[in-house]
């Protein structure tokens, strides 16, 4: 059923002509380190309590506990910082739930009016966030699927918006040493959201006499996304294995994105990774992803150390994703796995 609504979403997804008429964008920014430094291609490798960002499927892969913290410096110089929580917790022998806290500040912003244009009258935040509850379950040793429902959250001075999003994947494993992998997950499907609070009342007069209109702010819809992705392990040695990932990406209020990634895992003890990522131009034309901010490309690596003998890890993971205007974006965190 999953497979039938995905592929029936895919033809009415990618629309470019409706690009910049959804709200809630902070929900297609990746704030973990590990899936990033692939340029998002890793929907059907990603595990743990990060796959709750691109393939919910991924979770059912948590060997027993995992926490994870990761902060991003996004879009160097604009002042802007994204963090991200997660914790995953298997129950009993094939069910995992999860929890994913995202956080997107700006810092300080002066208070312009009309009347004040050059601000001097003190600063208000902007804060966006979203708070995601996950359930994933190993069906067989092949197929893997999971849910999340996500609580959304955008505030600045005296206004605000709330929603609801629900995320749902799969993945199946396959090869005589499971190293072919697919991954189908859809994204941010929920119900219009809307802007309220007293910044939308505005005092006038008429006829000497005081009124407050209370505007009413126009519904805007969420980035639903559909991903598709594969991926396939060179396996060398029992410590040296290469994984080559592949995902196509289908926006509803943008253009579709190919990713495409190398990652080099070495005696589980450091992982290298790089991808790229290029958007459909329309007539079969692709080129690198220049109508946003990141220009495609993404690297980075991660330090595994064992902390007991069951296979407890501590990792370190960074990310750097390039891009125009700006000076990147760099992700850093940690994973503990007990």
């Amino acid at each position: 059923m999953l497979l039938f609504i995905a592929f029936s979403y895919a033809a009415l997804a990618g629309n470019p002509d409706r690009a910049g008429s959804n709200g809630a964008a902070q929900l297609l920014i990746n704030p973990w380190a590990k899936s990033s430094g692939l340029a998002n291609a890793g929907s059907a490798t990603i595990t743990g309590a990060e796959a709750i960002f691109q393939n919910v499927s991924g979770l059912a892969f948590t060997r027993k506990t995992e926490i994870m913290f990761n902060t991003s410096n996004y879009l160097v110089g604009s002042g802007i910082n994204v963090s991200a929580l997660g914790f995953s917790q298997k129950v009993g022998e094939a069910s995992v739930i999860g929890i994913s806290l995202t956080n997107m500040s700006f810092g300080d912003i002066e208070i312009t009016t009309t009347d004040i244009p050059d601000g001097g009258v003190g600063t208000f935040r902007i804060n966006f966030s979203n708070i995601g509850v996950s359930y994933a379950k190993t069906f067989s040793n092949s197929i893997y699927g999971g849910m999340t429902l996500r609580l959304l959250s955008e505030r600045l001075a005296n206004v605000g918006a709330t929603g609801v999003a629900i995320d749902a994947g799969i993945r199946y494993v396959t090869g005589k040493r499971e190293n072919l992998r697919f991954g189908i997950s859809l994204r941010n499907l929920g119900p219009p959201m809307s802007y309220k609070g007293d910044a939308l009342a505005v005092q006038v007069n008429q006829n000497d006499q005081p009124f407050t209109l209370l505007q009413r702010s126009d519904k805007f819809e969420l980035p639903s996304q559909l991903n598709i992705g594969v991926a396939y392990d060179f396996i060398f040695t029992e410590s040296l294995k290469l994984t080559a990932n592949g995902n196509f990406a289908s926006n509803a209020f943008s253009k579709d994105q190919f990713m495409t990634g190398l990652e080099m895992n070495i005696q589980e003890r450091l992982a290298v990774r790089a991808g790229y990522m290029i958007e459909n131009k329309g007539n079969s034309t692709y080129y690198s992803g220049v109508t946003n901010a990141w220009t495609g490309l993404g690297c980075g690596f991660s330090v595994m150390l064992p902390l007991n003998k069951d296979g407890g890890k501590f990792s370190f993971d960074y990310s750097y994703r390039s891009t125009n205007p700006f000076r990147g974006i760099h992700t850093v965190g940690g994973r503990l796995n007990l």
